[in-house]
């Protein structure tokens, strides 16, 4: 098989049921849709943390965060401009196996797994990087004017501070398509992760002029228009046919300012299925069956060993990774697992729940002890506990929990877990920019207070 073309869209907090596709009603995602109907939709799909910094990273090494030490940061459930912290220079990434193999690869948009240099895309196997080194909420903002001016990177530079970020989907589309064309010759990894929907929403005003949810849907239309206009572009260099496109989030929708994460409970930060169950979709003309559904669990940690088997990369056996290669469950016609996988629920360094199969064990929620059993199959949105019914399953999956203490730890329980690796560091850290009164900015300070 030819080495595919990759393009992977992740969202920032973008919620599960703020698609068409998957089911909403309200917001206007044409281009996205059309992907779900060339390509498969997965309905069960995991990212590895209710929240961003840990999902990223987990994204890019395909292991739970506990596992490289992105579980919290110095007490933070994220990374915050200027710390010390980052993702550790021996972990191997998507974007390292896939340059080893030819790639061209490019990282656009949002990274939030370390903003020192060591730690910096480029230094995780991009050739390239255009973007903001964390979330769009981090800069000079009404309520938050301690932050350092927000930055945006070239590779590993600063080239503009408090950016419009009206204009940045636009920009990120402008420097995707660059790098489309530039090495259209060639095998290529472009990783384009979003700004939208995190708050603060700043979106072009023909976006909001259009949506029928405020500012919200208003990123969401933006964030399809983007895919449409990647898609395009492929098209136009004839390349649709050996690209293959997948499209997700780092976590679920905070619930509120439009999003939704219907039918699921919860919300980001949480982890009820609404904080990490999240869209996606994988669309490959003819090598993904059009219009299908995958029902199967997997994860943002499988994305690792399965771009890396259709690149043609081998996955080092250490250090040990959690994600499988799931290539079975985008490609075969009917695609299932031999046996009901099994999925940890972290929220920061806490274990508070496990599911196999269609089961959903719920053992703590915010440090507080609970005994809840849910039927993910029949009921999605946790609303029928049903842990007196089912005795043996309940003990099957606690058994589960407890062997997942003991490879990664848990908060709750004391355990330290025997098989994590620490997070990057290094001394002495300062942040990417510094206020000046005297410098030109565009926006010298954004004017909404929304954050999150």
């Amino acid at each position: 098989m030819k080495q595919p073309n990759i393009v992977l869209v992740n969202c920032d907090d973008l919620g599960y049921g703020d698609l068409g596709c998957y089911g909403s009603t309200i917001n206007k995602t044409p281009h996205i849709d059309a992907l779900a109907a060339e390509g498969r939709l997965f309905t069960d799909f995991y990212t590895a943390s209710p929240v961003c910094s840990p999902a990223r990273g987990a994204l890019m090494t395909g292991c739970y965060p506990k596992r490289i030490g992105f579980d919290s940061f110095d007490g933070r459930w994220v990374l915050f401009p200027g710390q010390g912290v980052g993702l550790h220079p021996d972990e191997i990434t998507i974007a390292d196996l896939l340059r080893q193999q030819g790639y061209r690869t490019m990282l656009v948009g949002k990274w939030h797994c370390g903003d020192q240099q060591p730690f910096l895309p480029t230094n995780h196997g991009f050739n390239h990087y255009y973007g903001l080194p964390y979330s769009n909420d981090m800069g000079r903002q009404v309520g938050r004017e301690h932050y350092p001016p927000l930055p945006l990177l070239a590779d590993d530079s600063v080239i503009q501070e408090q950016p419009d970020q009206a204009s940045l989907t636009e920009r990120y589309v402008e420097e995707s398509i660059r790098f489309l064309r530039a090495n259209q010759d060639h095998p290529f990894f472009l990783y384009l992760a979003h700004m939208h929907v995190h708050l603060p929403h700043y979106v072009p005003e023909t976006f909001v002029k259009q949506s029928k949810n405020g500012d919200y849907g208003a990123a969401v239309a933006c964030i399809d228009w983007a895919l449409g206009a990647i898609r395009a572009e492929l098209a136009a260099l004839g390349l649709t046919e050996n690209t293959l496109i997948i499209f997700t989030s780092d976590n679920g929708s905070r619930g509120r300012e439009g999003g939704s994460n219907q039918p699921l409970r919860g919300c980001k930060g949480t982890t009820w299925e609404g904080g990490l169950r999240v869209p996606f979709i994988v669309s490959w003309p003819e090598h993904i069956p059009a219009g299908s559904r995958c029902r199967e669990i997997t994860t943002g940690m499988d994305l690792l060993p399965t771009l890396a088997a259709i690149g043609g990369a081998s996955v080092p056996q250490e250090p040990v990774i959690d994600g499988q290669d799931v290539q079975r469950l985008w490609f075969t016609e009917d695609p299932q697992w031999d046996q009901p996988r099994t999925f940890f629920y972290y929220q920061s360094s806490n274990l508070e729940a496990v599911r196999q199969g269609p089961w959903k064990l719920h053992v703590h929620k915010w440090d507080q002890p609970m005994a809840e059993l849910y039927n993910l199959d029949t009921d999605p949105g946790e609303t029928q506990n049903v842990w007196e019914h089912y005795p043996e399953v309940v003990a099957r999956l606690q058994a589960e929990l407890q062997r997942m203490r003991a490879d990664l730890g848990d908060g709750l329980t004391g355990e330290s877990g025997a098989h994590c690796r620490p997070a990057g560091r290094v001394p002495d850290p300062k942040p990417l920019t510094t206020y000046d009164p005297d410098h030109p900015y565009i926006i010298a300070m954004y004017d909404k207070e929304e954050a999150g």
